[in-house]
C-alpha cells in the first residue's frame, strides 16, 4: 500500500496562504513516501488525504483542513515512528528554554540585583539554552535517520 496523491486544484493557486500550506503538505507526503511506513499508519495518512481531497468548502475552511490534516499526520508519525521534521526539537525547546530556564534566571537576576527590571535578562538566556538543547536533539535525530528532509512552517 502507498500514500495517495493530493488532487491538484487550480483554485488553490489564487490564495497564497492556501497554496503554501498545500505545497508544504505535498512535500511532507513526498518525504513520507521515501520511508517504510506500517500499513496502519498509511491508512490513517490516506484518510487525512481523502479528507483534503474530498473537501468542499471555502478557501478559509480548506486551509484549516489542510493544516489540521498535516498536524495530525505529523503527530502520528512522531508518536508511532519517532520521525520528526527538520528543526522540530529546536522550535520546541526554544519555547521550553525561555519558560523553564529563562524565567527562573530572570527572577534570580532581578532579586540578586534588587531590581525586577532585570527579569527580562533571563528570557534570552533561556532562549539560547533551549536552542542549544533543541539543536543537539535535532542533530541526534538526523544521525539516527529519524529526521524528514522538510522544515514545517506554521
Amino acid at each position: 500500500m502507498e500514500i495517495i496523491e493530493l488532487i491538484e486544484n487550480p483554485e488553490i493557486e489564487q490564495n497564497s496562504k492556501l497554496n503554501a500550506a498545500y505545497s508544504q503538505l505535498k512535500n511532507l507526503l513526498s518525504e513520507l513516501r521515501k520511508r517504510e511506513i506500517p500499513t496502519e499508519i498509511l491508512n490513517s495518512i490516506n484518510q487525512e488525504i481523502d479528507k483534503v481531497n474530498g473537501f468542499s468548502g471555502s478557501d478559509k475552511e480548506l486551509l484549516k483542513q489542510v493544516r489540521n490534516s498535516q498536524s495530525l499526520i505529523l503527530s502520528r508519525v512522531k508518536k508511532e515512528l519517532n520521525i520528526v521534521p527538520k528543526a522540530h526539537f529546536q522550535t520546541l525547546w526554544m519555547v521550553l528554554g525561555m519558560t523553564t530556564f529563562g524565567i527562573p534566571f530572570g527572577v534570580v537576576f532581578g532579586l540578586t540585583l534588587g531590581n525586577m527590571a532585570f527579569f527580562a535578562i533571563g528570557i534570552p538566556i533561556g532562549l539560547s539554552i533551549g536552542l542549544a538543547i533543541g539543536a543537539g536533539m535535532d542533530k541526534k535525530a538526523q544521525e539516527e535517520g529519524r529526521q524528514l528532509d522538510i522544515e514545517i512552517k506554521a
